[in-house]
């Protein structure tokens, strides 16, 4: 099925461009050319000149996405947060703690930057949450962290696909982007992710914005696998 439906699904797709360099972005980023509009852009990249690429992106159009999980005091998270609206970002991620979310809101006031708060990684099980001392499980803490990061002004969280719906049934509305990493087409290798799903079953299960990366960045031809994922989204939306 090709997508065609009154929505257009690359608004719903990020490429993460976790590569080594600006130049294998750049080719990337041209390989793929109008079949993707939205790109995030990590520590990988974000590190090795990357910052600066996303300006251009942001210039050139793209949807800019800078994943960069702040977490610090006050005051370098406010300035942080201020640095990345001026260079034309769309979205960034904070950890969600409640100092640093806040910090993260006075920072880009004025701007239009949306804030994402990262709950608990998709890498990460219960048993992961116990050895970094969390009293919870993965099935508590992300919608309690989802609920205080709505409540201090945040704009959509970071989740896995698994927890959506359990997030819209505790209260997380519509207008709060759900943003989900750790999306693998069907087949392909989960990697070091733990929790993964499928685009169509994270869109039908109320994901709002995709995250995929090594499926694509890794393909033999990026754009096949693109249009893929792409024609999923919009099966699930049919």
């Amino acid at each position: 099925m090709t997508p065609t439906a009154n929505f257009d699904p690359r608004e719903k797709l990020f490429v993460a461009l976790d590569l080594p360099s600006v130049n294998d972005a750049e080719k990337l980023v041209a390989t793929l050319g109008d079949t993707v509009s939205h790109y995030k852009i990590g520590y990988r990249l974000g590190y090795a000149g990357g910052l600066g690429f996303g300006r251009e992106l942001a210039a050139a159009g793209k949807t800019v996405f800078f994943d960069l999980k702040l977490h610090d005091i006050d005051n370098t998270v406010r300035e942080g947060v201020a640095s990345i609206a001026e260079a034309g970002a769309h979205f960034l991620t904070v950890h969600a703690y409640p100092q640093t979310m806040r910090a993260a809101v006075a920072g880009r006031e004025g701007s239009g930057l949306k804030l994402l708060a990262v709950t608990i990684l998709t890498s990460w099980n219960d048993i992961d949450c116990a050895e970094a001392g969390y009293a919870g499980t993965v099935a508590t803490l992300v919608p309690a962290k989802a609920q205080q990061a709505v409540a201090l002004g945040i704009d959509g969280i970071v989740c896995s696909a698994m927890e959506t719906q359990a997030l819209r049934a505790a209260g997380i509305r519509e207008h709060i982007d759900l943003v989900t990493p750790g999306i693998r087409p069907a087949g392909a290798d989960a990697g070091d992710q733990k929790r993964v799903v499928t685009p169509r079953d994270a869109i039908r299960g109320g994901a709002t914005r995709l995250v995929v990366g090594r499926p694509i960045t890794a393909a033999a031809d990026p754009v096949f696998v693109a249009n893929a994922i792409l024609n999923d989204i919009a099966a699930a939306q049919a």
